[in-house]
């Protein structure tokens, strides 16, 4: 409880884009561009967000890089060849780097987790157990869909390799009722 409000705390997390925006050094959140902008977006908006006046919630933003695993938004990497891009790929960067023990470490200080990765890096979280039961958001295919429910796990259907406008509204409107 913080100013008399019950801020939720909220983790962002997808996986790296091919489009680097930076050039050099810069933050997880600042280095991607591509299909990372309408997740930044949303991160930006609960960021923003207020009800009865006050901060709605606390938000953090993490990215699945290939080469640095699980990455907070607010630290410093550098840009890279070779980003992942199939299931071959995610099992080398997860047996290299352990990026869902590194997200499994993380998640478990946030209320809510909004997962929005590619099908094959999903199963492999579903695989791991890399989240508690209950608190996650997961934005994927439908073939999850009754193990999201089965877990307790909020299910809202991915659109393409996107998030989607009305998916983003989906979330706001489920964290501002849960603050």
């Amino acid at each position: 409880m913080k100013d008399g409000v019950n801020l939720r705390s909220v983790l962002v997390v997808t996986n790296d884009s091919t489009v680097f925006i930076k050039k050099g050094l810069a933050t997880a959140y600042e280095m991607f561009g591509g299909r990372t902008e309408e997740i930044k977006s949303l991160v930006a908006r609960l960021d923003t967000a207020k009800k009865d006046g006050r901060k709605m919630c606390d938000v953090s933003y993490g990215v699945i890089s290939t080469r640095f695993g699980f990455v907070p938004g607010n630290f410093v990497i550098t840009n890279y060849d070779g980003v992942m891009a199939k299931k071959e790929d995610y099992e080398r960067v997860q047996k290299e780097k352990d990026y869902l023990g590194q997200l499994n470490q993380a998640a478990i200080y946030f209320d809510r987790v909004v997962v929005c990765v590619p099908r094959d890096m999903f199963e492999m979280m579903l695989e791991d157990e890399t989240f508690q039961h209950g608190k996650v958001v997961a934005v994927t295919c439908p073939a999850f869909e009754e193990e999201c429910k089965k877990r307790g796990w909020v299910y809202l259907e991915r659109k393409g390799a996107r998030l989607g406008k009305e998916n983003a509204e989906k979330i706001l409107k489920l964290i501002e009722s849960e603050s």
